[in-house]
């Protein structure tokens, strides 16, 4: 049995891919399991969140220095 990955052999190899390859789609598959259902999510939302309307541009000034002398 080899140690190192760098000395493994092609078969050896092959079994990490594969389960590496597997690990990923049972991931991507519980992913998937689990995201909600709906197909009409945004308008669901939107009809939940208050309408906030912009009010009149405000200028801010950024210099608050104050002067020793």
């Amino acid at each position: 049995m080899n140690n190192s990955l760098y000395t493994a052999g092609p078969l050896t190899h092959l079994k990490i891919v594969v389960v590496s390859l597997v690990a990923a789609i049972a991931v991507v598959g519980v992913a998937i399991a689990s995201s909600p259902r709906t197909s009409d999510l945004g308008t669901r939302l939107e009809a939940r969140v208050p309408l906030l309307k912009a009010g009149q541009p405000v200028i801010w000034s950024g210099f608050e220095a104050s002067t020793i002398r």
